[in-house]
């Protein structure tokens, strides 16, 4: 058995493509059957891959019959966590895509899954991305601060939500955990934030994160290890959509 995680394939089988960066970069190019084919060969029956948000440009479920099919079509057991862009999932009615897709797709929101004597927890997550205020040097002087107020809003709600899902688990009688996100831990203007105070108050032994895809976002927030945990990105393009091995 073995633990994978990778984001932000972004599929559209069933919606117009308009994002500049995936149609121009040659990353992103045929990357469904370049991400197909790779797990085809290192991915097993009895494996976990958890697959950390952005799954589809689909605004709604109908629309992502066709990339949600693809995904349940690929080896192992497929976790979802919630990304900004998957307007399929309304964090409220999880439970009822987790019976929608039962034996298919786990949906991980408010809850846990369990891989060996771990307890695989997580929520979407949010930090703040700008807009910032650069001087001539391109050092940062000031942010839109009506629209940080709006991340701190949106922070909190997520820092619930990863609280229940870390909570449920300890209940659950475990006691290693490894921790999944959607957005990055911390901004760039942060050493540390509230997930990442999460993730040292329970312990957990690593953190996987997604979002930060185009090569100058890459390093925007924290790589390896910090505080005793370990962190890493894993966005699909980041990994030429090779997923990364957590255990």
């Amino acid at each position: 058995m073995a633990l994978y995680a990778i984001g932000d394939l972004h599929l559209h089988f069933q919606t117009d493509l308009k994002a500049k960066s995936q149609i121009e970069d040659r990353t992103w190019r045929n990357h469904e059957k370049k991400f197909q084919r790779i797990c085809a060969e290192m991915v097993q029956p009895d494996d976990t891959l958890m697959l950390l948000g952005d799954h589809s440009w689909g605004k709604n479920l109908a629309q992502c019959e066709m990339d949600l099919q693809f995904i349940s079509e690929l080896p192992g057991r497929k976790i979802l966590l919630r990304g900004n862009h998957d307007m399929f999932w309304d964090a409220k009615k999880t439970s009822s895509l987790n019976e929608q897709f039962k034996d298919k797709l786990c949906f991980l929101q408010d809850n846990y899954y369990s891989y060996q004597d771990y307890a695989l927890v997580g929520t979407k997550g949010f930090c703040f991305e700008g807009p910032f205020y650069l001087n001539r040097r391109g050092q940062i002087i000031g942010w839109d601060e009506k629209r940080k107020e709006h991340a701190e809003t949106l922070i909190k709600r997520e820092v619930e939500r990863l609280r229940r899902s870390c909570e449920s688990a300890a209940e659950g009688g475990f006691r290693r955990m490894i921790l999944f996100l959607h957005y990055p831990p911390t901004s760039i203007l942060e050493d540390e934030s509230p997930f990442t105070r999460i993730a040292e108050e329970f312990s957990v032994e690593q953190v996987v994160y997604a979002h930060s895809h185009g090569e100058s976002r890459y390093y925007d927030s924290i790589h390896g290890e910090k505080n005793g945990i370990w962190y890493s990105l894993a966005s699909g393009d980041f990994l030429k959509w090779k997923p990364l091995r957590i255990l």
